[in-house]
């Protein structure tokens, strides 16, 4: 039980790159139904409800236990990413430019340091340098033809992402509050300012389909609600820059999923920047495992929290 236990954060992980992966090919489908921002705030909308449904059927309470850091979580990594992303979709195209978002981990290894005192060490830089550098050739940042001002937006929402990240390993650290309730309160703040913004800027109205309402559904429930869920489960177990180096399979299920949904070629780029990030999430998990099997107490303690 104790060893199935201890593959939790990585069997989070991957439901979770798979999942978020994949969203960006039905975020591209639902926008053709309905307007960006529209978008943005039904689909958070959607997963506030499923997670309030969620803590009823698991009999938890609605209770704000850090009114000031929730809010500080909610408006950084709900509102302020989901933002900053569809103000670059809507100025930039879903090319490279949103993926620029994935830049998060560099600014997570940033502050974590000063911020959480999380040191990356030893074998752990190689894993770091071949994910960041499989990211770049993903990227390929030297080839962006949108604007400077799409790019800023872009990574404006990674570092809101970055931000939110410190914020709950901060809370976690001092405060010891549920983490579906807590999940489920960052999206109901995160909300209200994303239907806020869909009220008052002018777009076309929401097409409702049967196919929309299924890609909603799906957005809502699993990639909001279920995902958001399982990146502060994961927060909650490892370092944050860990974490944060391993949600980069994300961008990889993107490339492979949309490749093949739409026909699109590979680029020779593109191959030896999932092998690089491929190669670097197996170093972690092999580093992570090494440490578990040395350190076997630590390893159950971490579970147990």
């Amino acid at each position: 039980m104790n060893s199935y236990r201890r593959w939790l954060p990585a069997i989070a992980l991957t439901v979770l790159s798979l999942t978020w992966g994949y969203t960006w090919v039905l975020a591209k489908q639902g926008l053709a139904y309905a307007p960006p921002f529209a978008f943005a705030a039904e689909r958070c909308v959607g997963g506030a409800l499923a997670l309030l449904i969620a803590l009823k059927l698991t009999g938890r309470r609605l209770t704000l236990a850090a009114p000031v850091q929730t809010i500080g979580i909610g408006l950084t990594q709900v509102a302020g990413f989901m933002i900053f992303q569809t103000w670059a979709l809507v100025e930039g195209g879903p090319g490279k430019t949103a993926v620029l978002i994935f830049t998060m981990p560099i600014w997570t290894l940033l502050l974590a340091w000063p911020l959480l005192g999380e040191r990356v060490r030893g074998k752990q830089w190689l894993a770091a340098a071949s994910t960041l550098t499989g990211l770049l050739l993903i990227i390929e940042p030297w080839d962006m033809h949108a604007s400077l001002f799409s790019k800023f937006l872009g990574l404006m929402a990674a570092l809101c992402w970055a931000s939110g990240t410190i914020l709950i390993k901060r809370l976690r650290a001092v405060t010891p509050v549920d983490l579906l309730t807590l999940t489920a309160w960052q999206m109901i703040l995160g909300a209200v300012p994303l239907i806020l913004i869909a009220l008052v800027v002018p777009e076309p109205a929401t097409h409702w389909t049967p196919a929309y309402a299924g890609i909603l559904l799906f957005m809502s429930v699993c990639s909001t609600a279920m995902c958001w869920w399982l990146w502060i489960y994961i927060l909650d177990r490892v370092p944050a820059w860990e974490a944060s180096l391993s949600v980069l399979g994300t961008p990889v299920v993107a490339i492979l999923s949309s490749r093949l949904t739409f026909g699109e070629s590979f680029k020779g780029t593109e191959i030896a920047g999932i092998l690089l990030i491929g190669g670097g999430l197996a170093l972690l998990s092999l580093l992570g495992w090494a440490a578990s099997r040395r350190n076997p107490a630590l390893s159950a303690q971490k579970e147990s929290a």
